[in-house]
């Protein structure tokens, strides 16, 4: 069974040594995982929440493009693309704007936290709360329902957006799917294992303590950044407290265990704390060498990152446009030319517009819809193991001359080769239930 794993990048910020070792190191192993069909988009819309500078995000969305792909991400195997390339996501969080109570949104944990903020310092309830920051949950999930993902890597902070897209896509699938189930339900993914390496001063390395060491700046640059680390004052040949040092934590997390064990045996033996500096130095240096030239020759040539970004968005959007059509129509948002040709009467018109819809369920099988003119649907086959298979069989029904359709009281089933391939939903009447087989025997003729 496939899985397909959607990874969002907020473009914020210059990555630093702490995402690299919590999250682009971890997600790009993930996604050369076999059965991972993986998603990872710059989520650049939300960045424009916090960040009011064009240049800054512009700035973030370039280097952060250039470090994932640096750091080895392969854009032929996965689907890598900007937020802000595909149009389906911003309309799609209208549809679900449109479903999504206020009660839901007034609940998320960011606006609270705002909220409560300001009432704190006696200003009024929604000060300073955009509508961007109000309804981000909402284009969350549609980053993550667009794609119908099945897993969604966040932080624990991260976890209540991911059952709010769950909620939505589950109000929509009530409110317009008429039995069919439009957007699969998400699952949080918890690492609980990345690493949170501390900064230069102990805490947690983060920009907002100004205590990062950067990923991709020269080699001088990192020298300068891992001899500002705090260390305690024992002397050369004093043993360290090896235990409660920031400087062989940071050591310990790219090191192997035999390099991390030599380390700390020296520094116990009395290894001044700038010897050890240096040897933090070397490792850094040859685990971001290489990349860091990938980097840089990034970074000069954006045109080359532009195509590589146009082609995952292409990519992306064959999956997007097609679902958002149906999305539409499931909606209302449907062409006039379509109602004429329902109203017309004839077989030939009513034919030319009914479709096959192949989509994947939650549990990862395969199956298809045979829609009528009108949108009706005459057919829903059974669960295949692969799309290759629902697609054969959607043909063959189409060249099929004679139809096995077996009557069940009030419904139909069809079948192929003496196995049952799909049926229909459960009509009216036995009226209403011959008149949908004549438009199928019409439908699957042309």
């Amino acid at each position: 069974m496939t899985t397909r794993i959607l990874t969002g990048i907020t473009t914020s910020g210059t990555p630093h040594l702490g995402n690299y070792a919590g999250a682009i190191h971890p997600a790009i192993v993930a996604s050369r995982q076999s059965g991972a069909d993986s998603f990872y988009f710059l989520a650049d819309y939300h960045a424009l929440i916090k960040c009011d500078d064009p240049l800054r995000i512009q700035r973030s969305r370039l280097e952060i493009a250039a470090t994932w792909l640096a750091c080895g991400l392969d854009s032929q195997r996965v689907t890598f693309y900007r937020q802000s390339d595909i149009p389906e996501i911003p309309e799609l969080a209208w549809l679900l704007t449109c479903v999504a109570g206020k009660g839901l949104l007034n609940r998320a944990h960011a606006y609270k936290a705002a909220v409560d903020r300001n009432v704190a310092a006696g200003e009024d309830p929604d000060a300073g709360v955009t509508m961007g920051l109000y309804s981000y949950p909402v284009l969350m999930a549609a980053d993550i329902l667009l794609f119908n993902a099945h897993q969604v890597p966040v932080g624990r902070d991260q976890i209540q957006h991911v059952e709010m897209a769950r909620d939505i896509g589950q109000r929509f699938n009530h409110l317009f799917g008429h039995g069919r189930e439009f957007f699969v339900q998400p699952q949080a993914l918890i690492e609980e294992g990345v690493a949170t390496l501390p900064g230069l001063d102990g805490r947690k390395m983060s920009k907002s303590y100004d205590n990062t060491i950067p990923l991709f700046g020269s080699a001088q640059q990192l020298k300068s950044a891992i001899a500002q680390i705090v260390t305690d004052s024992r002397l050369p040949g004093e043993a360290k407290d090896v235990q409660g040092s920031h400087l062989f934590t940071l050591y310990q997390s790219f090191a192997t265990p035999a390099q991390s064990a030599e380390l700390r045996d020296q520094l116990l033996q009395g290894l001044a704390w700038g010897e050890a500096k240096q040897r933090l130095f070397e490792l850094l240096n040859d685990e971001l060498g290489e990349a860091r030239e990938q980097y840089h020759a990034l970074i000069n040539k954006p045109d080359e990152l532009e195509d590589i970004l146009q082609a995952g968005a292409l990519k992306a959007r064959k999956i997007a446009t097609p679902f958002l059509g149906e999305l539409r129509e499931a909606v209302g948002l449907r062409s006039f030319r379509a109602d004429q040709q329902v109203a017309a009467s004839g077989k030939k018109k009513a034919a030319k517009s009914a479709r096959f819809v192949s989509f994947r369920e939650a549990d990862g099988s395969f199956r298809f819809r045979l829609l009528g003119a009108d949108g009706e649907e005459l057919l829903l086959s059974e669960r295949f193991a692969d799309g290759k298979t629902a697609g054969q069989i959607s043909k063959q029904l189409q060249s099929s001359a004679a139809l096995d359709i077996r009557v069940q009281d009030d419904a139909f089933t069809l079948w192929l080769a003496a196995e049952e391939v799909a049926q229909s939903p459960l009509f009216a009447d036995t009226q209403a239930r011959d008149a949908a087989i004549a438009r199928l025997r019409a439908a699957l003729a042309v």
